[in-house]
């Protein structure tokens, strides 16, 4: 259904949490719908022909068939047409495959993104993923002044005189949203050692002195586009490792932001983002038997996925002109805890465009 499968969303612009058949016929694109769904995908829908699907059911119980499928209903409009072959997502339902071959289809299965635009973000895009970014930084804000404006007492952080949370800073952050029409799930306020592990949610109480990593990677449900972002805070003093470790970053994610452009690989600026920590004095291994430093891709594309093609990673991935991808280095290590910075950039012809416009503070 497209509430859950972006390719599908993307092709149709028509939101619905039931299945529903949608083939891509040369350039011409046909729905087929339940009664239920039919009128509003016409009205809706961004297809040239919205067929229905009990039709064709009638059809095949005409042909002997008495409680009809999704199958046999696209069987009958691929025979109509005298189509045999198909090509379908890498994530198509394999008893859906097995039933088509089992009747002579031939299918060939195409990885993700199915369709290779969604990685090219026209004007009306790059303006979805900027407003849902605008409300990420509002949201982010208020957490960030709530941490600033806790108080510190012995080894806690109080906020409005109750012990401030890592769930505490979540539900600032998720009322924030709501407000804006926006949603996030996971997302990350993880305090000393549990910033070690990147996808750590963080749990508990948030702790002075501390670098607490705040990352939120939130959906617009009006558009259904991502932004994300992560910043690195620390309320009272940051240690003097800790700062050396946040100028790296910060200096890594420069040099990585200042490569991006068009036609560039993505493994170079990932490389260069790496050599530039190294520099730093900051080294990748296996440290008292966990994984400590830079261990992560510098960066991955984002749309109607929080994560998409291309990836700035150690794996090859020419950047284009309209990809919208995040440029987020970072540094763990056991005795310290982590820091990441996380901005997304607009690839461009001749290198690329910001569009994180939140500042980057250590110590607040």
């Amino acid at each position: 259904c497209s509430e859950r499968d972006a390719d599908l969303y993307y092709a149709t612009r028509f939101l619905a949490p039931d299945p529903f058949i949608f083939l891509k016929i040369k350039s011409e694109k046909i729905m087929m719908m339940t009664d239920l769904e039919l009128d509003r995908a016409k009205a809706q829908a961004r297809a040239d022909r919205v067929l229905s699907l009990s039709e064709y059911e009638e059809r095949a119980k005409k042909k002997g068939i008495p409680e009809p499928g999704i199958i046999d209903s696209l069987d009958l409009f691929l025979a109509e047409r005298g189509i045999r072959s198909i090509q379908v997502p890498a994530g198509f339902p394999i008893r859906y495959a097995d039933e088509l071959r089992g009747r002579g289809y031939q299918l060939e299965s195409k990885k993700e993104p199915f369709f290779e635009d969604r990685m090219i973000k026209n004007d009306e895009e790059v303006r979805f993923i900027k407003d849902t970014q605008k409300k990420t930084e509002e949201a982010i804000g208020e957490a960030i002044s709530a941490i600033r404006d806790s108080i510190v007492k012995g080894d806690l952080l109080y906020y409005k005189d109750d012990i401030l949370t890592s769930d505490r800073i979540r539900r600032i952050i998720d009322y924030k949203l709501m407000d804006l029409d926006c949603i996030a799930e996971h997302t990350i306020v993880a305090v000393g050692t549990e910033g070690c592990d990147p996808h750590n949610e963080g749990s508990g109480p948030l702790r002075p002195n501390q670098p607490i990593i705040i990352d939120l990677f939130p959906r617009s449900t009006r558009t259904r586009y991502f932004a994300d972002m992560t910043r690195t805070v620390v309320k009272g003093k940051a240690p003097d490792r800790l700062k050396k470790m946040y100028e790296a970053v910060i200096s890594s994610q420069e040099r990585g932001i200042s490569l991006i452009r068009d036609g560039i690989d993505g493994r170079i600026v990932h490389n260069n983002v790496s050599d530039c920590l190294k520099r730093f004095g900051f080294e990748t291994g296996i440290i008292n038997g966990r994984m400590q430093g830079f261990f992560h891709g510098t960066g991955h594309g984002l749309g109607l996925d929080v994560h998409e093609p291309p990836r700035i990673s150690k794996i090859g991935y020419t950047l284009k002109k309209g990809n919208i991808v995040t440029v987020e280095p970072g540094l763990y290590y056991a005795n310290i805890g982590g820091v990441r910075i996380e901005d997304m950039v607009l690839v461009t012809e001749e290198g690329c465009i910001n569009l994180t416009e939140y500042p980057k503070v250590l110590e607040v």
